[in-house]
């Protein structure tokens, strides 16, 4: 159907937006005439640069799978060596010591505004299954959190913000992820642009009025001229609502190699709008696996033992800090993917100084924040940065000791690859892929709230394994046969870990198809979640 007063703008209906009083609400509230029309300026402005991006990127991964290795750019070597910094960020961002991140369902983003972090990322992206219903809702959602209206019930709880809470940003899709549901002049919109549009339409005055403003994160940049496209973005949207140059602010999270590369570039192209670089460990891990997926000397050992202290990531985290405090401007931390144990003391204390040693690892590192994903750790992680940064942030730690080379960077772990760390990644994968299916982009498995990145993680390391013939520390090596029977056996772990009644009427065997299909691929599939999206969003026009 085409929007009354959108003139070139179809919303589809689809197999996955049944229909509701909620959906319903949500459609009239944030699906208006004007929002619509906002974001299909964004599309027909950038959509061309978008596919531009894109179609570099695969040519890019071309020349990385025949051979070619990342490294620093030489034309852009003015830009690392100039001495500029970016613009200062509100008073309101100076001090990010704990920050959360979630799904936009209401109940999390009520319970992560109030858990006493300092921010609370809303995530569209790696925690969000992008359905219809998830991704309108969860706007409905975003805007009631900012006018503090919004409210929810379960039972007899009640659920509503409290007079503190934390700043929120908004992470929207990357530039890889379309929007079926929404055609511009009968093409798909990027589903980066529709989440940014819609959030900033209906929320960025608003945001600005109560004295914050509108913040983002920007997930899976992997280029200086990424970083351009958004900052250009962010002009044209402030123009059109007649919004002071320079009001959004927004941190990179550096989840992919090629990124790594360019964190000076990155910074410089978005330095009036910056609000500093992100180490997102778990998508970066599936970047340097994915970046070099036909290097066989970039095998890693099982995921257990790829640690921030070491080889590629440490090499990363030092430069990163570095970078951000030359520009002026934060160096946040990982995650802490744990989740408090209720129903065992002793596991849970081994989880907890897990994530007290990361968040020192951290802090002493001269990160300025870190973040969590559950509310249960938002105590701890600030314990440990108040006890170790007195100020505000660490800005001032410069760390002009780091040098980090291009053969630092791409450093691969030591370590062994196991069968049970084989076993794990299948398990993991499937069952987080089942999930996420079924609409659920966050969810807990073995006391750790996984995202999308985790079954990333799993698949990817299953391919490298099988398609270099990596031996496991047993001298054997998974072949397509193996891997086959492993995950037969690893399908009836999982039927009797959640029982006979959710396996039969959950999405295990599509998930099961999906995850095989993308481990023995014959070339690496360069994103999980785009063949995923096909099965969630089986689009029909009317």
């Amino acid at each position: 159907m085409t929007t009354p007063g959108t003139a070139g703008i179809t919303l589809l209906a689809g197999a996955d937006a049944p229909s509701g009083a909620s959906l319903e609400d949500a459609t009239n509230t944030v699906l208006t005439p004007e929002a619509l029309a906002f974001v299909a300026d964004l599309v027909r402005t950038f959509r061309p640069r978008v596919k531009e991006l894109l179609a570099a990127r695969a040519a890019r991964q071309a020349r990385f799978d025949a051979g070619e290795l990342p490294g620093f750019l030489p034309e852009t070597a003015s830009v690392r060596e100039g001495s500029w910094t970016c613009a200062p960020v509100p008073d309101v961002l100076l001090d990010r010591r704990v920050e959360i991140t979630g799904p936009v369902d209401r109940k999390m983003i009520i319970n992560a505004l109030n858990s006493g972090a300092n921010v609370f990322m809303a995530d569209c992206e790696d925690a969000t299954t992008p359905t219809w219903p998830n991704l309108v809702e969860g706007q409905k959602n975003l805007f009631d959190a900012v006018r503090r209206t919004i409210a929810f019930a379960q039972g007899e709880k009640r659920y509503a913000l409290k007079p503190e809470t934390a700043v929120l940003f908004v992470r929207p899709r990357g530039f890889h992820l379309p929007e079926k549901h929404v055609l511009v002049d009968g093409e798909i919109a990027p589903g980066a642009l529709f989440d940014f549009g819609l959030f900033f339409f209906h929320n960025a005055k608003e945001q600005i009025a109560r004295g914050a403003g509108p913040f983002f994160y920007l997930p899976k940049l992997e280029s200086h001229l990424e970083a351009r496209l958004w900052n250009d973005v962010f002009v044209r949207a402030q123009a059109t609502l007649g919004i002071p140059r320079g009001t959004i602010k927004a941190t990179v999270l550096v989840e992919t190699l090629p990124a790594a590369f360019e964190m000076n570039e990155i910074l410089h192209e978005l330095r009036e709008h910056s609000a500093g670089l992100n180490c997102g460990r778990w998508d970066y891990i599936f970047s340097f696996i994915k970046k070099r997926a036909e290097s066989p000397e970039a095998i890693l050992p099982d995921r257990g033992q790829v640690t921030m202290d070491k080889a590629f990531l440490n090499a990363y985290v030092q430069l990163l800090i570095q970078t951000c405090h030359k520009r002026g401007v934060h160096a946040m931390g990982g995650m802490a993917a744990q989740i408090p144990i209720k129903d065992d003391a002793q596991k849970n204390e081994q989880a907890l100084a897990k994530v007290r040693a990361d968040k020192l690892r951290e802090v002493t590192n001269g990160h300025d924040g870190t973040w969590v994903a559950h509310p249960g750790l938002v105590p701890i992680a600030r314990e440990v940065f108040d006890q170790h940064m007195k100020g505000k942030n660490q800005l001032h730690v410069r760390r002009e000791d780091v040098t980090v080379s291009a053969a630092d960077l791409l450093r691969p772990h030591d370590g062994t690859r196991t069968e049970h760390g084989l076993r794990h990644n299948v398990r993991v994968g499937i069952m987080y892929l089942e999930a996420w299916l079924r609409g659920q982009g966050c969810v807990p498995i073995y006391d750790l709230m996984e995202d999308a990145a985790t079954a990333e993680i799993s698949r990817a390391q299953v391919w490298q394994w099988i398609h270099h013939q990596a031996p496991l520390d047993d001298g054997t090596t998974v072949s397509p046969e193996r891997f086959g029977a492993v995950v037969a056996e690893e399908m009836d772990r999982i039927r009797a870990e959640v029982g006979e009644e959710r396996f039969s009427t959950g999405e295990f065997p599509e998930a099961r198809a999906l995850f095989e299909r993308l481990s023995l691929a014959p070339r690496f599939e360069e994103f999980l979640t785009v063949p995923a999206y096909e099965l969630v969003t089986q689009i029909r026009k009317t």
